[in-house]
């Protein structure tokens, strides 16, 4: 009985770990079929986000300063995503990566990343940055078809792939301080939804976007008569 407690305990600790880098969906599939794991969506939305200038003023902090300031920023954005039911991909350095829509597909996908990065924005207001100034983000958003699958035998990771993601990227580190920039796609889709009118756009550019030349991009932005709503319920 104590050694079938204990290996009941350790698989418990591997599944934790498991969900810890893999969406639930995609950990069970992992865990019951060997085979390469990836998946084609006709529709998704992907963000990107960056706190500006960091690289710069964590060049001479404290190791531990720079480690546990990400830590706390990033820790209040994955409980955000989680609240919005997005799937965080990856952080790489000091930008987040996150995307609604899969592993598994719903409708309201663009509402919920466009909502989170709103949010986003406001969260990051209660952090300081390491020099006592304000912490501030470029965060861009594209829809449209992804790949996603795992990569690797060891330090696995859940990724995607495409033209969206290349696109969202470029939103983001084409953009400006505080602001979200969103492609042409996004806006169509907002303009049809019921939270259309929670959002103002400023047409920005054209803008040469690199990889894909030039582009008319919009800044989005909280309308001032949009009142305050409820996250969209995350979805299973």
């Amino acid at each position: 009985r104590f050694l079938f407690r204990q290996e009941e305990r350790a698989s418990r600790q591997a599944d934790a770990l498991l969900l810890n880098v893999l969406p639930r969906a995609i950990a069970d599939q992992l865990k019951h079929t060997p085979a390469t794991i990836a998946d084609g969506y006709d529709e998704v939305t992907v963000l990107f986000a960056d706190i500006v200038g960091f690289t710069r003023m964590s060049a001479a902090a404290d190791p531990c300063a720079v480690v546990d300031l990400l830590n706390a920023v990033f820790s209040e954005l994955d409980d955000l995503a989680g609240r919005y039911g997005l799937e965080k991909i990856k952080t790489v350095g000091d930008a987040y990566m996150a995307v609604g829509g899969l592993p598994q597909p719903r409708p309201d996908h663009v509402e919920a990343v466009v909502s989170f990065a709103v949010d986003m924005l406001d969260a990051v207001k209660r952090h300081r940055a390491l020099n006592g100034g304000a912490i501030r983000l470029r965060v861009g958003i594209h829809t449209g078809p992804t790949v996603a699958g795992v990569i690797g035998r060891s330090k696995f990771i859940y990724d995607l792939w495409g033209d969206t993601v290349n696109t969202a990227s470029r939103m983001e580190s084409q953009g400006l301080p505080d602001a979200i920039q969103v492609t042409p796609e996004v806006l169509a889709r907002l303009a049809k939804s019921p939270l259309a009118g929670r959002y103002r756009f400023e047409p920005r550019g054209p803008i040469v976007v690199k990889g894909k030349g030039p582009m008319l991009t919009y800044l989005l932005r909280p309308s001032e008569a949009a009142p305050a709503g409820e996250p969209p319920p995350p979805h299973p």
